[in-house]
């Protein structure tokens, strides 16, 4: 990344209201506040009512592979200019998709419980995978007590969710929810202040 396009990044998290103008201060404003309460409202959502919400995601998640599969059995079906070997993986793709998608439609109770599980071992693999990394790579860390301290933290972290995988998918839904609620809180406080009692350019 070059030094423009690290300033224009940084610069985009540190807008100042007085280079703004009214309208473009209002935008922001408004911008912060529906983000604030869209993130409010799910993070009350998912903390206070968590399996209401991983039902309504898992819903969701059957709805995007339902078509999904379908975009691909059209790809395969009626593409002319790719091989017949790509088009027949197009097709199983399209189908796998499709089953899917019925069958989480169909059974989202159940299918929230698998997907929980597997996203709960999925993570703890990859705290293990982290520690170890972690742990490998102490000596040459520059403060090698913090590297040991958070690459055994990651290891307990990463063994206790392998082993319950969907209490630990549970924790962190339901952590997901919490900071969704603070952020939202965060963005609608930022929506009112931003700009106040400054001239517009």
């Amino acid at each position: 990344m070059t030094n423009s396009q690290s300033d224009s990044f940084i610069a985009a998290f540190s807008l100042d209201a007085a280079d703004l103008s009214k309208s473009s201060i209002n935008t922001i404003r408004a911008t912060l506040g529906i983000a604030g309460v869209i993130a409010l409202i799910f993070g009350i959502l998912i903390t206070f009512w968590p399996k209401d919400s991983v039902i309504v995601l898992t819903w969701l998640l059957g709805l995007y592979f339902l078509i999904a599969g379908i975009a691909y059995l059209g790809l395969g079906i009626f593409s002319r200019g790719i091989s017949g070997g790509s088009r027949a993986l197009d097709i199983i793709l399209g189908l796998l998709f499709v089953i899917g998608g019925l069958i989480v439609l169909f059974n989202p109770s159940n299918s929230a419980v698998v997907i929980g599980v597997f996203l709960g071992v999925f993570i703890g693999i990859l705290w293990i995978v982290e520690g170890v990394v972690t742990l490998v790579q102490s000596g040459d860390a520059p403060s090698r007590g913090w590297a040991i301290f958070f690459g055994i933290l990651g290891l307990v972290a990463g063994i206790i969710v392998l082993f319950s995988p969907l209490w630990g998918a549970v924790v962190l839904f339901w952590f997901a929810g919490i900071a969704l609620i603070v952020l939202g809180i965060v963005q609608i406080v930022r929506a009112f202040t931003f700009g106040r009692g400054v001239k517009a350019a």
